[in-house]
């Protein structure tokens, strides 16, 4: 089964919390409660948030988080890179070099194009887009997919 790691997908409910926020800023407490996550693993997504300048940090009294810019320019697959690392099915289509059948590899064309799929999929993906109402019920949802 292909899946994200449960904190990518904490992370992308955290940033949800932010964009709900509208302007405002919120403490790792207040996204914690909102989240209906413990305040360690908040605290733990939102470093690597702002490590990967997806949220800003205020200090202080009236500090918190807030998001780095607007929800329409973060994409799902900016919070998946800041979490995971880059985007790849396979190793290969990460990172070229790190297999020893690379040179020979009769699949890995087609991995890179799996790949390639997934990702344009992450990035036509906003947190603007995750927080709208859900379509009703037997609606078809719209993706947005680049072609090449």
């Amino acid at each position: 089964m292909l899946r994200v790691s449960r904190l990518t997908d904490y992370a992308t409910v955290v940033m949800t919390c932010l964009v709900t926020a509208g302007d405002g800023v919120l403490s790792a407490q207040s996204l914690a409660e909102r989240a209906r996550l413990e305040v360690p693993t908040v605290s733990k997504l939102l470093k690597q948030l702002a490590q990967a300048e997806l949220v800003v940090s205020t200090r202080g009294i009236n500090g918190g988080y807030r998001l780095a810019r607007a929800p329409d320019l973060i994409s799902i697959a900016d919070i998946v890179t800041a979490m995971e690392g880059p985007i790849g099915m396979t190793e290969c289509s990460a990172h070229a070099g790190l297999c020893d059948l690379e040179s020979h590899c009769g699949v890995r064309v087609n991995w890179q194009r799996i790949n390639q799929a997934i990702a344009s999929a992450l990035e036509n993906v906003t947190l603007a887009d995750m927080v709208k109402p859900p379509p009703k019920r037997g609606a078809t949802i719209p993706l947005r997919v680049a072609t090449a």
